[in-house]
């Protein structure tokens, strides 16, 4: 299969934008909300990249799950650098091993978005037939 890297680039973005926004809302939520971020987040990374690569619904999860992953792994980066600044080594070692850890739980909701936006964009590209009755 080929990996249509703009759908992923775009997923990547909406992934990354939505991440810092949803940085910034985190201080002072409940831990309800930061699940809702999470899942919203991998949600609407995976459905732009599936539903900007199209194809078949493996194809979007695979697309979206890349996308989020990326995203993901970005995020990671930064939160990693700015703990090893400003709160030490072993804070940001375990920062960096939980963000590890977590990855493949990232890729799940962004798995599931880009399923449903490829299927999305399949069922809209797909009209019904009209034709007149004999």
């Amino acid at each position: 299969m080929k990996i249509n890297w703009t759908a992923v680039l775009t997923g990547f973005v909406v992934t990354l934008v939505l991440g810092f926004i949803s940085g910034l809302a985190y201080v002072g939520s409940e831990a309800s909300v930061v699940l809702l971020y999470w899942g919203g987040i991998g949600l609407l990374g995976g459905l732009t990249a599936g539903y900007l690569a199209g194809g078949a619904v493996s194809s979007g999860a695979i697309h979206g799950g890349i996308a989020t992953v990326f995203g993901s792994l970005i995020i990671l980066a930064i939160t990693t650098l700015t703990t090893l600044l400003f709160a030490g080594l072993v804070a940001s070692f375990s920062v960096l091993v939980l963000g590890l850890l977590l990855l493949t739980f990232y890729a799940i909701p962004g798995a599931l978005g880009g399923a449903i936006g490829s299927w999305a964009k399949h069922r809209r590209a797909a009209p019904e037939p009209t034709g007149a009755r004999a």
